[in-house]
């Protein structure tokens, strides 16, 4: 029997994907001196032409520096509008030094926070991520890559959402729905707008997976002119990873360092993962890593592929004895302590070939 699933995505002028590209740019601007002493984990909250940074750090941290930063990031987004604008926003910082108490765990290279990260690939896209989440990435990114190439109608906010039809196999049978919703300017027709998305969406789409009976749903409410910050807010976690095909640990990712294992263990899970898929001939694999804070060694680590329970448990044996599973083992393997967290903010932090935790080369056989 067929089923649907449904993935979504969000653009880079989205609420969530503002916060996560300030936090960062800061996280960026920490590493830039590539020094494994220094630290720092930024959260930040956008409003109304409001930006509000608190977390922690250790090094370098120079508040003009990073005052500078936060506009240049709303800026290259596109935000100029009354009730967010990149020369005109408040910025409150309330970042500050770094808990002498989690100290002792970092310092020494033990996980920097206790959790659960989950790792996974599949062989339905070209990049081994699930369709939906890969689908409802293009649309988002190809929105604002059309934004800033002209069609100035569009504005930085928009939303996304696939929903995948499968046979009863679990092989893609096609794309039954299309949800988008993107901000636009005022003088723009609801009507202009709907022809429009759907035009760029049925150009960017394979057209083998798109037919009569696919439905589009493009700004279903209408009018989306309020938009970013000013318009909403909410936390998108789900999209930065495999878009609901995989569990999660609940960590988010965004201006934490390497030594948080929210986020460079779920780099290391999925490279184990991606590579399971790659090299070894399954369809799919999941990796779970857990740690606790201070110790260096994982508390678990868990594999689940489609090719039974005696793969399964050879391949987890072979990673424990083959992979350094560590904190320091993972931020050396992927080079982690250098500024580049910002390329990874938007249309997910796993599928990039650029990145180092989509490298094909754990197994070299």
């Amino acid at each position: 029997m067929s089923y649907l699933f449904t993935s979504e995505s969000v653009s880079e002028g989205h609420p969530d994907k503002v916060a996560d590209a300030i936090s960062d740019a800061v996280l960026d601007l920490m590493m830039r001196e590539e020094n494994p002493a220094y630290r720092c984990a930024c959260e930040t909250l956008v409003t109304t032409n409001q930006v509000v940074l608190a977390g922690e750090y250790k090094g370098i941290y120079n508040h003009l520096e990073v005052e500078t930063a936060v506009r240049r990031v709303i800026r290259d987004i596109g935000y100029e509008q009354d009730g967010f604008n990149w020369s005109t926003v408040k910025i409150d910082n309330y970042m500050h030094g770094q808990s002498a108490d989690i100290a002792l765990g970092t310092d020494t290279f033990g996980a920097g926070d206790q959790g659960l990260m989950f790792g996974y690939a599949i062989n339905e896209t070209p990049d081994l991520m699930p369709s939906a989440i890969y689908y409802s990435h293009k649309i988002v990114k190809e929105l604002t890559l059309r934004r800033k190439n002209g069609a100035t109608w569009l504005g930085p906010d928009a939303k996304s959402q696939v929903t995948m039809e499968y046979n009863d196999d679990g092989t893609v049978s096609r794309i039954a729905k299309i949800v988008c919703s993107t901000q636009h300017s005022a003088d723009m027709d609801i009507s202009e707008v709907r022809l429009a998305v759907e035009a760029y969406i049925k150009d960017l789409l394979p057209e083998e997976l798109i037919d009569d009976a696919t439905e589009f749903l493009i700004n279903p409410t209408g009018r989306f002119v309020i938009g970013g910050p000013d318009g909403d807010t909410g936390r998108k976690i789900i999209v930065d990873t495999y878009g609901g095909y995989s569990p999660h640990g609940g960590g988010a990712f965004s201006g934490k360092d390497p030594t948080k294992v929210d986020r460079s263990a779920a780099y290391m899970a999925r490279y184990l993962a991606k590579n399971i898929v790659a090299s070894r001939g399954a369809h799919k694999a999941t990796v779970q890593i857990s740690y606790a804070i201070g110790v260096k060694e994982p508390t678990s680590l868990f594999v689940k592929t489609d090719k039974g329970i005696e793969f399964d448990n050879a391949i987890t044996a072979w990673i424990r004895e083959n992979v350094d599973l560590t904190p320091q083992g993972i931020i050396n393997r992927f080079e982690l302590f250098r500024p580049i967290y910002s390329q990874t903010t938007n249309y997910g932090h796993f599928g990039k070939a650029d990145l180092p935790w989509e490298k094909l080369d754990l197994f070299k056989d």
